[in-house]
């Protein structure tokens, strides 16, 4: 993948106005008819049928509760048989996120600035689509789709489970930094490697990013 990732939370994002023009636009109906009168009696009360029983809503299980800090020391993705190391990765003087060594396909970064796995936020994890020799450690990303798992694991022996919401693929001058990198009120993961068109000059055209949530810890 490139040399670096812009991390989108050094950007200022700014807001989206909605006028009020936006809503949905009223009709105008013809006034209805009165009713015209019934010669039949009235209907009695007790002839009135009973409301249906109100259900409740089914129980939705509570989020776990984010973990204390400690880095990140293992990825494990079982569908797509992803099983490797991770190191931190800092940011250069540009304030990008360096990538991992392009000598070295088979480990994953993690943003060590950020969020650790567990932890309130929104943890940064990247890794190789290929390299010169061949498929690399994130070779499979855009295989994932809802449902499927993340383990996360951690140095103090905790683990944390991540659910996948959904892959997308964006080109590099238009990616959403505030969609991938902004915050969301919950513990979530970004996996990210490259993606799109290729080019042997300039090469991929974009990014892939598993966006997933924090579904469970140990």
């Amino acid at each position: 993948m490139s040399r670096t990732l812009v991390l989108g939370f050094l950007l200022v994002v700014g807001a989206v106005r909605c006028s009020q023009d936006d809503g949905p636009p009223t009709t105008t109906a013809a006034p209805e008819p009165a009713p015209a009168r019934s010669q039949s009696p009235a209907p009695r009360a007790d002839d009135a049928r009973p409301a249906p029983p109100r259900t409740a809503p089914p129980r939705t299980a509570p989020p776990p509760r984010p973990l204390s800090r400690s880095r990140a020391t293992r990825v494990v993705i079982p569908y797509i048989g992803v099983d490797a190391p991770v190191f931190g990765l800092g940011l250069d003087r540009d304030h990008r996120l360096t990538a991992p060594p392009e000598d070295d396909g088979h480990r994953v970064g993690w943003y060590e600035g950020g969020p650790s796995p567990g932890e309130q936020g929104t943890v940064v994890v990247v890794g190789h689509l290929d390299t010169r020799t061949g498929p690399a450690v994130f070779a499979g990303l855009g295989e994932l789709g809802p449902g499927h798992l993340v383990e996360l694991r951690r140095a103090d022996g905790h683990s944390a489970f991540y659910t996948v919401d959904k892959v997308r693929t964006y080109e590099k001058a238009h990616f959403p930094n505030g969609e991938v990198y902004g915050a969301r009120g919950r513990p979530e993961l970004r996996l990210i490697t490259c993606g799109g068109a290729y080019d042997r000059r300039t090469g991929y055209a974009g990014n892939t990013v598993v966006f997933a949530h924090l579904t469970r810890t140990r």
